[in-house]
């Protein structure tokens, strides 16, 4: 959800939230440590806050965050003015895309402490979402950790930021055990959640916990295109080549492999197994013949050698033959020669080592004596 979608949710339940406010506010933090203040409004500033509010109900941004700055800066306002001004400020400064004003705002909120429980909380984890977003990885962590430390919560929405920022800052051991506490304490993870365990999982070594955790992801999701490559991701982590080469069939059988990069996984992980270049070759013509596959360099480079170590000669030299004149250099031009040389196609094999001189090899003398065999 964008933010001007977020504005529009938000100002759309404006009265079911008046409604609300008429009845005892739910307490969302039952176990915190801070002893909340009375949360009451100057008699001074009242009118000040009323306005900013109708100007915020108005969706009067610019306007409305004037006057908390007004507020903010106001010597006769007390803590809980301050802090609620700063807190409606910073919620316009993000609605603005004005991400660094409305850390700055949150902060302060947090400095004049003179909201309740609620208020002070939900302003703290804002501010280390918006840092974690702005890749203040340190700041959202230690934000996160007080949050924690301070409220005692132990939901699964709260844990996966912490989670998130660890993974950031590369502590991936320590990111797995808390996303997994996270994951364990939600009813329905997220796919993100469980993408991010995942790849705490490989990034720490524990692969044969990734590989487990995407197989069980995995077997609830058969038809899930993207549960399905997490799960070749772990096995190719692993070097189990075999078995991602299964998924990713399972995935083309079923019409799912619809991207080029999808091809070019599995022709790549057939290439990896021994005895499995006819196959490669097969994906790559298929998806060639379905334009699915890119005919770029690299897509025909892999047809040449699939073909030339499943004996198929012919064919790879054709193929070496569509992918010479796209590649960055004259290597490819040089193995070509070196095919036909062997094939005894002299003529073909100096033309082909002339190509490569021209067009630049490391090791020029390879092809010159290529070009110095005897016959036309």
């Amino acid at each position: 959800m964008d933010r001007a979608e977020e504005r529009r949710q938000r100002h759309g339940e404006k009265k079911e939230d008046k409604k609300a406010s008429a009845a005892a506010s739910k307490v969302e933090y039952p176990n915190a440590t801070r002893q909340q203040p009375d949360a009451k409004a100057s008699a001074k500033v009242t009118p000040k806050l009323k306005k900013m509010m109708d100007l915020y109900d108005a969706d009067k941004g610019s306007e409305a965050r004037a006057i908390a700055d007004e507020i903010i800066a106001n010597s006769a306002a007390n803590a809980y003015d301050h802090a609620f001004a700063a807190q409606i400020a910073a919620q316009l400064a993000y609605d603005a895309d004005d991400t660094a004003a409305a850390i700055g705002y949150l902060n302060k909120a947090l400095e004049f402490n003179g909201l309740d429980n609620n208020g002070h909380y939900s302003s703290m984890f804002m501010l280390a979402q918006l840092q974690l977003q702005e890749d203040k990885y340190a700041e959202s962590l230690a934000t996160m950790d007080r949050f924690l430390s301070e409220t005692k919560s132990t939901k699964p929405e709260h844990l996966i930021v912490k989670g998130n920022a660890l993974y950031r800052l590369e502590r991936y051991v320590d990111a797995s055990k808390i996303i997994k506490q996270a994951i364990d304490a939600s009813p329905e993870p997220k796919s993100d959640w469980q993408q991010l365990l995942m790849a705490s999982y490989a990034e720490s070594g524990q692969t044969g916990e990734a590989t487990k955790m995407a197989e069980a992801v995995a077997s609830k999701n058969p038809t899930d295109k993207r549960a399905q490559l997490n799960l070749v991701a772990t096995y190719l982590q692993a070097d189990q080549y075999d078995k991602a080469a299964a998924v990713l069939e399972k995935l083309r059988a079923g019409g799912q492999l619809n991207e080029d990069k999808d091809y070019r996984q599995l022709y790549s992980t057939y290439l990896q197994i021994d005895g499995n270049e006819k196959k490669a070759a097969d994906v790559i013509n298929e998806g060639l013949t379905k334009g699915i596959l890119k005919p770029d360099f690299q897509a025909y480079l892999a047809l040449a050698q699939s073909y030339y170590f499943s004996d198929q000669v012919n064919p790879s030299i054709e193929a070496y033959k569509k992918a010479a004149p796209l590649a960055p250099d004259g290597e490819t031009y040089l193995n070509l020669a070196r095919v036909l040389w062997q094939e005894d196609r002299i003529p073909e094999a100096k033309e082909a080592a002339k190509q490569a001189i021209a067009k630049g090899v490391k090791k020029p003398d390879d092809a010159k004596k290529i070009i110095a065999l005897p016959g036309k």
